[in-house]
């Protein structure tokens, strides 16, 4: 495990967070695990955990966070939002820390209507899934098929 030295990082990242909307309750996290507990997306993701990304922001992990492909994977279903005991909005610290990726130069400008797009086509996937499933006779198949190779099509 890689040694943290806080002089070294940035500890005003966190006030720059909770200055933003939807993040203000940002810093109550005393990492109970909750929000990673809960989250569909932790459950297949082994690097994916919200109370990292909080502990690491506290810390004045900036370009660590910042840079972190692990921002992008958050589906923004609002489960760890609504199981928070501190009423801490991770889905909307989630969305901060992607707009000061993009306006920081982390990431390309594109990526946040990017990862929408790309949220709106797995829900729309796993719609077709859950009806195939439920109504085999339907012939869903073709659909499903062809909405996986657009997503794959469609690289970043």
């Amino acid at each position: 495990m890689e040694k943290i030295v806080l002089s070294e990082k940035d500890p005003n990242f966190k006030n720059e967070i909770a200055s933003q909307p939807g993040a203000e309750a940002f810093m109550r996290c005393f990492t109970c695990g909750t929000c990673t507990a809960s989250c569909p997306v932790a459950e297949v993701h082994e690097e994916y955990d919200p109370r990292r990304i909080i502990r690491m922001a506290v810390l004045g992990m900036r370009e660590e966070v910042l840079s972190s492909d692990v921002l992008w994977m958050c589906s923004r279903c609002y489960t760890c939002h609504a199981l928070c005991p501190q009423n801490v909005k991770f889905t909307d610290v989630i969305s901060v820390l992607r707009g000061m990726a993009i306006k920081e130069g982390y990431v390309p400008g594109e990526r946040q209507e990017e990862a929408k797009e790309l949220d709106r086509a797995v829900q729309e996937l796993r719609c077709l899934l859950i009806d195939n499933k439920l109504h085999p006779g339907n012939k869903k198949a073709d659909k499903i098929r062809s909405k996986v190779e657009e997503l794959v099509k469609n690289d970043w």
